[in-house]
């Protein structure tokens, strides 16, 4: 019965760790920034009706609808890097990290110098289909990426910004 109760309560402490109701921002920044849901209204919102998520052989994982979010960039420059000059941003790249520790990576330029940057988004918000229990309230996806899946992160815990050696 000890052991029973053991497996339960790790169980929950699992499932309650996968949760994602707040990110941080952290890296070669002046200020880490930790921010959650309520933070995330101060920035204008887009809303997408559903999208398919193909995985890396371009095969349907599943599907999103009622996406509501707000773009990855708006949130990033309100952030103050730390750099000598704009000319050295084009050394940073972008760490997007899930709370079961999966990561996508992004450049400077692809977020704030490609069409790219005006559609990845910060998920507030969504409905998966079929229903499952996603890691957390908190996602972020590149829906002009060909295979979503690939940087569809699902409980975003973190944003790492850093700079090439």
């Amino acid at each position: 019965m000890r052991y029973i109760t053991l497996i339960i309560l790790l169980f929950s402490l699992t499932v309650h760790a996968q949760e994602s109701k707040q990110f941080t921002i952290e890296g070669k920044i002046k200020n880490p920034t930790t921010l959650n849901l309520s933070n995330l209204k101060e920035f204008k919102s887009l809303s997408l009706d559903s999208m398919v998520v193909f995985n890396h052989v371009m095969q349907r994982k599943s599907s999103i609808k009622n996406i509501k979010g707000v773009l990855l960039k708006d949130v990033l420059s309100k952030i103050d890097i730390e750099t000598a000059s704009p000319k050295v941003l084009s050394e940073y790249y972008i760490v997007c990290t899930a709370t079961d520790n999966y990561k996508v990576v992004f450049s400077w330029n692809e977020l704030f110098n490609s069409e790219t940057g005006k559609h990845v988004m910060i998920l507030t918000a969504f409905d998966a289909n079929p229903v499952k229990n996603e890691k957390g309230n908190i996602a972020l996806i590149s829906p002009t990426d060909e295979a979503t899946g690939r940087r569809f992160v699902k409980g975003l815990s973190k944003i790492s910004i850093l700079q090439v050696n």
